[in-house]
């Protein structure tokens, strides 16, 4: 879905929209995700964009692929099951810990209202950044700062998103949520689960969804 706001249509090779389209029929949809407003943004964003020019031909395959700084672009079935279990509704504000190379922020800024998206990594965030302005997103906030500490300054948020491992979930995370909010995150060191943690008034509620192998997140101390 095109942000009304930003009146922009995202321009791109036409060598990849065949492959773009397969990725969301073989990889997404097969595997039982139907949200209209996740596929419709897989298939839009151009993720060969975000990837080094020489796995430009593999960007599309099912599989995580490495970004540079020792981070890694999440496979796009990750990408789509996370931004669907986030639910997420057009006026909705969301908090991204881990922009790596913008791939999920765009994914993300294509359905909710605001993504505000922290990095640690500089070169990483200052990339993504230059990637994402070129594409004319105009609903993205960039921060370069400690994931753990989120971005307090705009809380409370609908969403968060951790796209990196912390060995448990940060309380500093929980307490951004907004009362009603979600959060999706990648917890463990040897061995990770994805965690969903619904907030209720002052109610966490914890659900493991599925095991992963995300990058562990880094700690500025």
């Amino acid at each position: 879905m095109i942000k009304k706001k930003n009146k922009r249509e995202i321009r791109s090779d036409n060598t990849f929209v065949d492959a773009r389209k397969k990725m969301v029929e073989n990889q997404i949809r097969r595997r039982g995700i139907n949200n209209r407003k996740v596929l419709d943004a897989m298939e839009k964003v151009p993720r060969h964009l975000f990837v080094p020019d020489e796995l430009k031909r593999s960007a599309y395959n099912d599989e995580p692929l490495p970004i540079g700084e020792g981070q890694t672009i999440s496979q796009p079935y990750i990408v789509a099951y996370m931004t669907d279990k986030l639910e997420l509704a057009e006026k909705d504000r969301v908090l991204e810990i881990g922009t790596g190379c913008g791939y999920q922020t765009a994914v993300l800024a294509e359905i909710a209202e605001e993504v505000y998206t922290v990095e640690i990594i500089e070169p990483l965030s200052l990339k993504a950044k230059k990637i994402l302005s070129e594409l004319r997103y105009t609903n993205i906030h960039f921060h370069i700062g400690d994931g753990y500490k989120g971005w307090p300054e705009f809380a409370p948020y609908n969403a968060i998103i951790v796209t990196a491992a912390p060995p448990r979930i940060p309380d500093s995370l929980k307490k951004q949520l907004s009362s009603d909010g979600k959060m999706l995150v990648p917890v463990g060191e040897v061995f990770q689960e994805l965690v969903l943690v619904s907030r209720i008034k002052n109610k966490f509620h914890k659900k493991t969804l599925l095991p992963v192998r995300f990058v562990p997140m880094i700690n500025a101390h």
